[in-house]
C-alpha cells in the first residue's frame, strides 16, 4: 500500500509539474503519424511487401507505444540525471556506430543501419545518438563558459568531428548536415564572435565543397545536386512524383486511399510522408501539421528565454533545433525546394529507430521544461 502510494506519489508531482500544452502538442503529433500510418501507407506498403494489409501499422503501433515509454521515462528523470544518462548510452551507440562501416547493413549503397538479430529489429545508431550528442555537447559548450569559451568550442569539435567523420564514410549526408547544422546553432547562440563564426561556417562548407567535387565516393551527391539544379538531367523520379502529388492532392486532397504516390515510390511512407498526406488529405492538412510544429517550438522557445541556466537553455535549443531542421529538410525535399536526401519526418514517419529519437529528444525536453513543485 506503501508502495503503490509511493508511486501515485511521484506520478501526481510529473503531472503537476509539466508543461501540459506541450505534452498535448507531442501526443498531437505522435497519435497524427499513427492515424496516417493506418490510413494512407498501411495498406499499399504492405502490397509491395506482400505481408498482411495491417503489418506496417501494427509495427508503427508498437513503436509509437515504446516511443511513449521512452518519453515518460525520460521526463521523469531528476534533471540531474539527465546528463549521466546521456553520457552512458552516448558511448554505447557511439560504438555501434563506430562499427558500422564493419558489420553494417548496407541498402542502396550505404551501410546506415545495424542488425543484431533475433527479436530486436534494425536501428540506425546516428538516429539514437542525436538526443544524447545534443546533451553532451550543450554540457561540453556550457562549462565556465565566459572564462575558456573557445576551449570548450575546441573540445566540443573533438565530440562532433568524428561522428561526422564516421557519417560521410556511410555516406549520409543528410544526418552530417542535421549534426553540423546543431553544433553551429549552438555555438552561435552560446556567444561567440561573429567574424570567427563565420569565418569557421566558409572553412566548413569549403570542406564539404571539396569532398562533394573531387572525392569519387561522394560522386552521387555531385549528381544528386546537379539534377536538383538541372531537372532535364539525373534521376529526379522520386521528387518528381512527389512534387506531382502535391499539386495532385490540390488544397483539399484527393480522398483516404486515393493517393498514388504510395504505390510509385519506395519509401513514401518514411521520406515522403508529407507528399503523401498531401495528396490524400489536401495542402489544408499539412498546413495545420506544420502549425503544430510551429507552436510547439514557439512554446519550447518561451521557455528557453525564461530559463536561467546555461546548459538547460543550450539543450533545449538543440533539442528543439534538430527537430525544426529535420522537419524543414523533410518538407523542402517534399516540396522540391532542397536536394533529395533520406529523412524522416519527426513524429510522423514510420521507422523505429526515427521514432524512439524523436521520442528521446521529446522527453529531454518534457523534463526540462517541468516546473520545480514538489509538494504533494
Amino acid at each position: 500500500m506503501l508502495e503503490d502510494n509511493k508511486i501515485y506519489n511521484s506520478y501526481y508531482v510529473w503531472w503537476k509539474n509539466i508543461d501540459k500544452f506541450i505534452l498535448f502538442l507531442i501526443l498531437s503529433l505522435f497519435f497524427l503519424g499513427l492515424f496516417f500510418s493506418l490510413v494512407s501507407t498501411s495498406i499499399i506498403a504492405s502490397e509491395k511487401l506482400n505481408t498482411n494489409s495491417f503489418d506496417f501499422f501494427i509495427k508503427h503501433f508498437i513503436f509509437i507505444i515504446l516511443a511513449f515509454v521512452i518519453l515518460f521515462i525520460f521526463s521523469f528523470f531528476e534533471k540531474n540525471k539527465i546528463f549521466n544518462t546521456s553520457l552512458i548510452l552516448f558511448i554505447i551507440f557511439f560504438i555501434f556506430l563506430f562499427l558500422v562501416p564493419f558489420i553494417g547493413v548496407e541498402v542502396k549503397g550505404s551501410k546506415r543501419w545495424i542488425d543484431v538479430g533475433g527479436p530486436f529489429p534494425r536501428f540506425q545508431p546516428i538516429e539514437l545518438i542525436k538526443p544524447f550528442f545534443i546533451v553532451i555537447l550543450s554540457s561540453v559548450i556550457s562549462i565556465n563558459l565566459r572564462k575558456r569559451i573557445y576551449f570548450n568550442y575546441f573540445l566540443s569539435s573533438l565530440l562532433v568531428i568524428p561522428i561526422i567523420l564516421l557519417l560521410i564514410s556511410q555516406p549520409d549526408i543528410g544526418q552530417t548536415f542535421l549534426i553540423l547544422m546543431t553544433w553551429l546553432s549552438l555555438i552561435f547562440i552560446s556567444g561567440v564572435n561573429l567574424l570567427i563564426f563565420f569565418s569557421f561556417f566558409i572553412i566548413v562548407s569549403g570542406i564539404l565543397t571539396y569532398l562533394v567535387i573531387f572525392i569519387p565516393k561522394f560522386e552521387y551527391i555531385k549528381n544528386r545536386l546537379l539534377s536538383f539544379l538541372e531537372p532535364g538531367t539525373g534521376n529526379n523520379y522520386q521528387s518528381e512524383k512527389s512534387s506531382e502529388a502535391i499539386i495532385n492532392g490540390g488544397f483539399f486532397g484527393q480522398g483516404i486511399g486515393e493517393g498514388k504516390l504510395n504505390s510509385e515510390i519506395p519509401e513514401a511512407h518514411t521520406d515522403y510522408i508529407v507528399s503523401v498526406i498531401s495528396e490524400e488529405f489536401g495542402l489544408i492538412i499539412v498546413i495545420l501539421i506544420m502549425f503544430i510544429y510551429l507552436i510547439l517550438a514557439y512554446r519550447v522557445f518561451k521557455k528557453i528565454d525564461e530559463e536561467k541556466e546555461t546548459k538547460t537553455k543550450l539543450i533545449l535549443l538543440g533539442s528543439i533545433t534538430l527537430i525544426l531542421l529535420q522537419t524543414f529538410v523533410h518538407i523542402g525535399v517534399n516540396f522540391r525546394i532542397l536536394p533529395t536526401t533520406g529523412m524522416t519526418l519527426p513524429f510522423l514517419s514510420n521507422g523505429g529507430s526515427s521514432l524512439v529519437s524523436t521520442a528521446i529528444l521529446s522527453g529531454i525536453i518534457l523534463n526540462l521544461t517541468k516546473r520545480n513543485i514538489n509538494q504533494i
